[in-house]
């Protein structure tokens, strides 16, 4: 029997807001050593591994933001070499940026309201507060609550590298987690001032349905994906983001035999993503 050699990606010391990710990957690696060889190496490191291994798993790595040039150049080795990743690098959401919600946005999908430039300020829905963020931003890095009077101080008119969302009241933020294109659970924040301590969601058919349209939209060959979204004043879900490179998964958050099962799915899953 064949035992397949995986490039755990991971950055273990990155100082996450609200969690530990090496909790996390400390986790999931003791499970997957179970059925894989594995070799864990930091994001900046892959090239020194790549050409040695049967499948890279990008996992707990930061926002690639913080090493660019290199998740850059990463990226035109997978194409180069014919690399085999996990999640599959064919995606169009955050593995990209976060464009997406522009054309999201524009395609009348529901998802929050989302412009890059102020010239067209007049197409989100009227109020006095927006939220800016960089397109190659992620973890809530450079986030920022501006007022409209000052979004021309703070949004460049025509580098069109900021996104302007206006300022949504919400009840809760809830997350959905997929494995390929299956559901697996949700955990949602029941009070929105601490994000982070969740609890286990049990979602309607209709919270579903929401979630797998964008699953369906992005459409990736492999891998695991988080739907992030936000339960409106008036019940409706939007959209806040698809993170469908390297999701925080809150595996410690869930109950033992949900971990577990989601750790067999995942096995499951890398086996496929194996056989390309």
């Amino acid at each position: 029997m064949i035992i397949h050699t995986i490039l755990f990606v991971t950055d273990l010391y990155y100082p996450a807001k609200g969690r530990n990710y090496y909790e996390e990957d400390l986790f999931l690696t003791s499970k997957l050593r179970e059925t894989f060889h594995l070799v864990i190496c930091h994001p900046e490191d892959i090239e020194a591994f790549e050409d040695h291994t049967d499948l890279i798993v990008f996992r707990n790595a930061g926002p690639v933001a913080n090493f660019k040039v290199k998740y850059e150049a990463f990226r035109k080795r997978v194409i180069a070499k014919h690399l085999n990743t996990y999640n599959s690098l064919d995606g169009k959401a955050d593995m990209n940026g976060k464009e997406y919600l522009i054309q999201l946005t524009d395609a009348q999908l529901p998802v929050i309201p989302t412009i890059d430039t102020i010239d067209h300020l007049d197409e989100l829905p009227h109020g006095h507060m927006y939220i800016i963020k960089p397109k190659d931003g992620a973890d809530s890095v450079g986030l920022k609550f501006v007022e409209k009077d000052k979004l021309v101080e703070e949004v460049k008119a025509h580098s069109k590298d900021t996104l302007i969302q206006p300022l949504i009241h919400f009840e809760y933020e809830v997350s959905f987690y997929f494995i390929d294109k299956q559901f697996q659970y949700a955990l949602y924040a029941p009070d929105k001032d601490k994000r982070w301590e969740l609890k286990e969601y049990t979602p309607t058919d209709k919270d579903l349905h929401f979630a797998k349209r964008f699953i369906e939209w992005n459409n990736i060959h492999w891998g695991i994906q988080r739907i992030d979204a936000c339960r409106n004043e008036q019940g409706e879900l939007l959209l806040v983001e698809l993170e469908d490179l390297n999701p925080y998964l809150s595996l410690l958050e869930l109950s033992e035999e949900k971990r577990n099962n989601f750790v067999e799915v995942m096995k499951d899953s890398l086996q496929k993503a194996l056989k390309g």
